[in-house]
């Protein structure tokens, strides 16, 4: 089995993957190194920045917040970004799409804040799903799927964690 690029959870911002080590890119023109994050409810933490600094992409799986925190994101990388159901009636949140799907380095990703609202959006095509609203990080693989959530990167809510996640894709891999 080859050994790949996959996700790793950064954890109380200190990156943890769970994972064994993956070399680095043979082939940079090939590869992407994506920031994803979700839940920040208005709260962008520099810590959270500085995780991101050297992302070539970011996600933001919604419940944004605020349109200063797509700001910031945008600068720092190209941004993906969906509405969660706490931006759902903000006037500056109107253009952000619900759902989006888009690829990175030939891989099909579905983006949606709830992971509820994905079984209809969701075919054959799609190998990559990021979720949020739960703020629980998941990483798991669902037959030849990756689902991610990068947890909540907001204020903390539930005992559960501060996170966001990175995830490293090479052309012809994407494996935890």
């Amino acid at each position: 089995m080859e050994t790949g690029y996959g996700p790793s959870l950064a954890t109380g911002w200190t990156r943890a993957t769970g994972y064994t080590a993956r070399p680095p890119c043979p082939d940079p023109r090939h590869c992407m190194k994506v920031g994803v994050i979700s839940d920040t409810h208005g709260l962008l933490r520099p810590e959270a920045i500085a995780a991101l600094e050297g992302c070539e992409q970011i996600i933001h799986a919604g419940d944004i917040g605020s349109q200063d925190i797509v700001e910031q994101l945008g600068a720092i990388a190209p941004l993906h970004i969906v509405r969660g159901n706490n931006d759902v009636d903000a006037e500056w949140a109107t253009s952000i799409a619900d759902h989006l799907r888009f690829d990175i380095l030939g891989w099909q990703v579905l983006l949606v804040h709830d992971i509820a609202d994905v079984p209809v959006l969701l075919d054959d095509s799609v190998r990559l799903v990021v979720t949020g609203h739960s703020h629980k990080p998941l990483i798991e693989w669902r037959g030849n799927t990756l689902y991610l959530n990068p947890g909540s990167a907001g204020r903390r809510r539930f005992k559960l964690p501060v996170t966001l996640a990175l995830l490293e894709v090479s052309s012809d891999a994407m494996e935890p």
